[in-house]
This record gives structure tokens, sequence and C-alpha cells, in this order.
């Protein structure tokens, strides 16, 4: 069986935030929609009548972007997905999202925002499965060096 991953856990979030990271973190979204949404999670979230993933993941999105605004960060690129070129052909994300923080400080604040954290039940109704990948810039042009 496919594992799945929905949320950070507790030794992921812990191995990022002692990362040390300085300046902007970039965050890759790969995102796989459910055919139709599970509020089962959220029930006071759900909307009145059946909803699509995609359409639970557009509530999470405007929900969540005044959040995100306020903090200083913003949608980069939200783009649509499909199989890889390179990569499992049995495997497909449905969107890809890049998301940037100006700071570490500037994402946990945002990620940690109780009003956001109140609407994140529509991103879990919406997703059968996601990835999110923290990305740094390097400088120039050369990849030599440590990343941590």
């Amino acid at each position: 069986m496919k594992e799945v991953f929905l949320e950070a856990t507790e030794e992921s979030a812990v191995e990022f935030f002692s990362r040390g990271i300085s300046g902007a973190v970039t965050m890759l979204n790969l995102l796989c929609f459910r055919d139709v949404a599970d509020y089962s999670a959220s029930p006071a979230l759900k909307p009145g009548s059946e909803t699509s993933g995609r359409e639970a993941f557009q509530k999470y999105i405007d929900h969540t972007l005044p959040f995100l605004h306020d903090t200083g960060g913003d949608i980069q690129f939200l783009g649509g997905g499909g199989k890889f070129f390179v990569g499992p052909q049995n495997e497909r994300w449905d969107v890809v999202m890049l998301i940037r923080q100006n700071s570490m400080a500037d994402f946990f604040n945002f990620a940690s925002n109780e009003d956001y954290l109140s609407g994140i039940g529509h991103r879990t109704a919406a997703l059968t499965d996601s990835r999110l990948l923290p990305l740094l810039e390097l400088s120039g042009k050369s990849i030599v060096g440590e990343i941590t």
C-alpha cells in the first residue's frame, strides 16, 4: 500500500526548525486531490453540498491567503501537474505550488496562527496525498558547498 503524507510530523517539524535557516524559504508543494472532498475530520467546515477536492482546496487557498500575506508570504507559482517526465510513471500530482516566506520566523508566525489553523480542515478534506519540500536559494550558479 502506498504511504500517504498529509501533515508534518513532530520529527520533521523539529528537524526543519532546527536547521538554522536564515533568509527566505520557498516551499514546494505537490498536491493530489480527492474526487470528492472528505470533511469527516472537520465537519464544521463542510459545505452544504458535495464538493470536489479541488473546490475544497480553493476554499483553503481563499482562507489562507490573508494570513500568508500578513506574514510577508506569497504564492510564487501555482500550476497544473500531471505525470513525471523523469520519475515514477505511476505517480502524478494534480497541482504544484511554490510558497515563499521571507524568513523562518515569518513562516512560523503564519503556520502557528490559530485563525489560519481554523481553516486547515479544507486542505485535509481536499487531499489524498501531498509533499512539502523546503527550498533554499543558492547564491550564484554553484551547487558546491553545504546546504543545511
